[in-house]
């Protein structure tokens, strides 16, 4: 059932003006004028108080779903404030009292946290202390800008203590980064002296190009070359581009000097990658012996374990290099594969003329190349069919089994010609 308010319980009219009862240490107070009849000026302002009491409700509300209710002391008394100026007819004592016991909350709530604030930042200064003594400076850097970041999320302090807590832990982050700034600039003083020797070296290098005295000339880049690897460690980026000028001038002089004493220097090659081409060029000599395929296939299987490891050690290796051994493994694979089919009806092949071995592995060889084309199509109309053209192992098949009816085709074209030749003759 609605609670009915009678208005003069407290206000009144009075010379054409509303005004509220006094109640604890407050006056009465003018809150209104009457517009029409005393009553409708005393019920509207009744109806009003009912805005006062949806904001009490509401901040309490507000408190009791916030994490940080203490940041509500400040907005609790700004209420207080307008409900004590508030124009309305009502009880506002109960508002108040209400509002005066969640603002004991609100502060021994504050005070607790203080409390446990000054804790949490009396155990970073600590910490703080700590990492003074690391001798890593970017390990000390991020431990600081951690302990900086713990500290912003920490709340405050007692106002009494507030100002000397910050000003300790302000004056420890600021005497740390500037012996960070003095450790990088003596560091950097150190790098550009490095980097000043080096230049020096690559200016006496270049002026060596063209020493009359090869002699002693040779003996002073040589000097250089030793004197460079004791100067120690710069920025890679910059070392780089020195290191390339230096070796130009002396490359430059080396050629000169071998010119001048008639020496003919040979390029020195990765032994990783004389591996390679050894191995490369194995396999091309072994493909040649039809009767040793499958064989040379097993070992072909091996040789490209060893070319990934040796591929992964290596710089950079030739493009060229790397098509033939990956071409060359197509073509025994293929063979070997071509060889194994054509045994199940003519286990007897290497016995038969070479001309009739030809015609077989071109039949065999053709179908197979037309029945693989087939099947590719195919494979690729369902996967655009379906939508799966752009995925990535879709896409790895489709590349390999291209790769291998190409090799096919290229094989074909080899027996067809070499059986040309044969019966040519």
């Amino acid at each position: 059932m609605e609670n009915i308010v009678n208005p003069a319980e407290y206000g009144y009219c009075k010379d054409g003006k509303v005004f509220l009862k006094g109640y604890l240490d407050y006056a009465d107070r003018q809150i209104g004028v009457v517009r029409n009849t005393e009553e409708e000026a005393l019920q509207y302002f009744v109806n009003r108080f009912s805005i006062a009491e949806n904001k009490v409700g509401l901040l309490f509300s507000q408190v009791e779903e916030a994490q940080n209710k203490g940041s509500y002391l400040t907005k609790l008394l700004q209420l207080r404030k307008s409900l004590i100026e508030f124009d309305g007819l009502g009880n506002f004592i109960p508002l108040l009292q209400k509002l005066d016991g969640l603002e004991l909350e609100l502060r021994e709530l504050i005070l607790n946290n203080q409390i446990k604030n000054l804790e949490i930042k009396r155990a970073l200064i600590e910490e703080a202390k700590e990492v003074k003594t690391v001798d890593d400076w970017v390990a000390a850097t991020d431990a600081i800008m951690e302990i900086k970041s713990k500290w912003l999320k920490t709340g405050p302090v007692d106002k009494s203590l507030q100002d000397g807590i910050e000003e300790e832990f302000s004056a420890m982050v600021d005497d740390f980064f500037a012996r960070r700034r003095e450790y990088y600039a003596e560091k950097n003083r150190i790098i550009d002296e490095k980097l000043a020797q080096l230049q020096k070296i690559v200016d006496t290098a270049r002026s060596l190009r063209y020493e009359k005295d090869l002699d002693a000339g040779f003996q002073r880049v040589k000097d250089l070359q030793r004197e460079w690897k004791t100067i120690g460690a710069v920025p890679p980026k910059k070392q780089s581009q020195l290191w390339k000028q230096f070796k130009r001038s002396s490359d430059y002089f080396f050629e000169r000097y071998n010119a001048g004493k008639g020496i003919v220097s040979k390029p020195r090659i990765d032994p990783r990658v004389q591996q390679m081409m050894d191995m490369t060029s194995e396999l091309e000599n072994e493909l040649k012996i039809q009767n040793s395929i499958p064989q040379t296939a097993e070992k072909a299987k091996g040789y490209l374990v060893k070319w990934k490891e040796l591929s992964l050690a290596v710089k950079m290796v030739d493009r060229n290099l790397a098509e033939r051994f990956r071409n060359v493994c197509d073509k025994i694979f293929e063979m070997n594969y071509l060889l194994r089919v054509i045994s199940y009806r003519h286990p007897a092949l290497s016995e038969k003329p070479r001309i009739e071995q030809l015609k077989i592995m071109i039949n065999q060889m053709d179908y197979m190349t037309k029945k693989e084309k087939n099947e590719l199509d195919s494979f690729i109309s369902e996967s655009q069919y379906s939508g799966q053209m752009g995925d990535k192992l879709v896409m790895n098949k489709i590349n390999t089994q291209k790769r291998k009816i190409s090799m096919k085709e290229t094989l074909l074209i080899e027996f067809k010609k070499e059986l040309e030749i044969l019966l040519g003759q």
